[in-house]
């Protein structure tokens, strides 16, 4: 069994400017993995899409609450748990085909395909009325072990 080194657990209004806040904090929290730039990188542009599907799909019509957990393993898995309370997704696997929306001409269809491309693993579980939580799994290449505290 692996180690959780390192956890934390952050919610926010799903307001679209706490998107940022939201990838500047857990790039900050995996960094403890000793991440490269581009892994970093590709963390966060995950975080901005899970973050951005939330904000705009699960609380259409209002403000609702982000909840955000992130666990650091001894193996350097980081696992990332964004989730809502908002309206769920009534079908995940054709949401997650590329170029699916259900949010007008001005989304593109590709926050699901994107989130996948980024990280090793993405898990998504919804219930209509319910909300989703969008699991994001990435391996970080360990350079040093130990410099978690």
């Amino acid at each position: 069994m692996v180690n959780v080194i390192n956890e934390m657990n952050l919610n926010f209004l799903s307001r679209s400017c706490n998107e940022s806040f939201a990838r500047a904090t857990i790039a900050a929290f995996v960094s403890q993995l000793d991440p490269t730039i581009d892994e970093l990188s590709d963390i966060k542009t995950a975080i901005s899409e899970a973050v951005t599907n939330a904000t705009v799909h699960a609380y259409k019509s209002g403000i609702g609450v982000i909840y955000i957990s992130a666990k650091l393993y001894e193996n350097g898995r980081a696992v990332i748990k964004i989730r809502d309370k908002g309206c769920g997704i009534e079908n995940v696997e054709q949401a997650m085909e590329p170029l699916f929306t259900t949010g007008g001409s001005e989304r593109s269809g590709l926050g699901f395909a994107v989130m996948q491309s980024f990280m090793d693993r993405i898990k998504v579980a919804s219930k209509v009325g319910k909300g989703t939580t969008v699991t994001l799994e990435k391996y970080i290449i360990r350079r040093s072990v130990g410099n978690v505290r």
